[in-house]
């Protein structure tokens, strides 16, 4: 479902977030008038937010033929996954399979990373075929609304391109994403790649 990329923690919503070491706090604070204006962070706790993900989908893909070039030609096709729990849900492993337009068969796998000092999720993606974990695509939920990004050296064009993963939906059981690349330093946004799911009744899916 998604390509290899390299990290760009440039964007998450046009910010860096920056996580310094606590000794650091404590050098700032060592005068004891100041010590008041120190607030421990307030990050909402993020562990749980692909706990809709767990379980056993269908999934309607669409995808657009030729990326960045003026295309406006799709093709659509459908494929299942299932997503089971890893530390006790501070991680997540999907499997992923389909049959493509072209024929070829599509196995590919998905490992989620939850980091609790930054509280960001790290997206990781590889196939059968290549065999390789690819750098990760970063980011977190907000208001309901999953964003993460990332960027790719070398594109549909030869240029590099960022990456923007989003997440919605995922209070219900129909799941939706897309991904989009961007030319511009995201300015704006090119749509290529979109998923629904359907989640498949499983009496292993009611322990979730």
């Amino acid at each position: 479902m998604k390509i290899k990329l390299i990290r760009a923690l440039l964007l998450l919503g046009g910010a860096v977030v920056v996580v310094l070491p606590v000794h650091l706090f404590a050098q700032q604070s060592a005068d004891p008038s100041k010590a008041s204006a120190q607030q421990p962070s307030t990050e909402r706790d993020g562990q749980h937010d692909f706990d809709f993900e767990l379980g056993h989908w269908k999934i309607h893909l669409k995808k657009l033929v030729h990326p960045l070039t003026g295309s406006t030609t799709w093709v659509e096709f459908d494929g299942t996954s299932v997503t089971r729990k890893v530390w006790n849900g501070r991680s997540q492993l999907e499997e992923f399979e389909t049959d493509s337009p072209d024929g070829s068969h599509i196995e590919g796998m998905t490992l989620r990373l939850y980091d609790p000092q930054t509280h960001q999720w790290s997206l990781y993606w590889a196939t059968s075929k290549s065999a390789v974990m690819g750098v990760p695509t970063i980011g977190k939920f907000k208001n309901g609304l999953g964003e993460f990004f990332d960027t790719e050296p070398a594109g549909p064009n030869g240029r590099a391109v960022l990456v923007r993963f989003i997440w919605s939906n995922t209070t219900t059981n129909m799941p939706h994403f897309e991904q989009s690349f961007s030319e511009d330093g995201g300015k704006t946004w090119e749509v290529n790649w979109i998923t629904d799911q359907t989640r498949v009744s499983d009496d292993n899916d009611k322990e979730h």
